[in-house]
């Protein structure tokens, strides 16, 4: 049942987090709230494309991303198949999407995701989240680990860090209400970590 972590995935890792880490040094709030083993979504805020690399720095384990189709393209298609991400087209309501990751989390995967959809560049706190973390979480049982990503991408200058949240179960089947609270978890968890120095 244990999902096959990609093989290209294990190679580059350790060189993109070296790269990363080295280049950024961000700061990790309660990362120890990813759990070492099972399935889990984990949804937060978009704020750059570097968030990615972010947010897969801070586990061990394999982050299964939910991208933008237009990221699989030429070497990219093969780079980022390769290392187990899931194309979504933003264009269309993509069918596809939330059937694949459902796939991956009943293998006990962890999927990424970044319910704004797009990079948030409005001046809202954050964007209506689209509701596929929560159609995920709800249909296979799977818990999520809120994040929220706080400042920007200086290199160098120890200027960005990533706040998660406690680990929870929605509790409903209530779409709309479950989305409304991860959006409010989210919420808090930017106002947390722009108090915490």
């Amino acid at each position: 049942k244990d999902m096959k972590i990609p093989l290209l995935y294990i190679l580059v890792r350790p060189l993109l987090k070296l790269w990363f880490y080295f280049t950024y040094y961000p700061t990790y709030i309660n990362r120890e709230s990813i759990p070492k083993k099972g399935r889990v979504i984990l949804a937060g805020t978009h704020t750059n494309n570097l968030d990615g690399f972010l947010l897969a720095s801070a586990t061990i384990r394999p982050v299964r991303f939910i991208a933008k189709k237009e990221l699989f393209k030429g070497i990219g298609k093969w780079f980022f198949t390769s290392c187990g991400m899931i194309p979504v087209d933003r264009s269309v309501h993509d069918k596809t999407v939330i059937p694949a990751a459902i796939n991956l989390l009943e293998k006990e995967a962890v999927i990424g995701i970044f319910p704004e959809g797009t990079i948030n560049r409005t001046d809202e706190i954050i964007m209506p989240f689209k509701k596929g973390a929560i159609k995920m979480a709800i249909s296979t049982k799977s818990p999520i680990v809120p994040f929220a990503i706080i400042g920007d991408y200086q290199k160098f200058k120890k200027n960005v860090k990533i706040v998660f949240g406690n680990l929870y179960y929605p509790q409903t089947i209530d779409i709309e209400k479950e989305n409304k609270i991860l959006e409010d978890k989210v919420k808090n968890l930017i106002k947390e970590g722009r108090e915490t120095k």
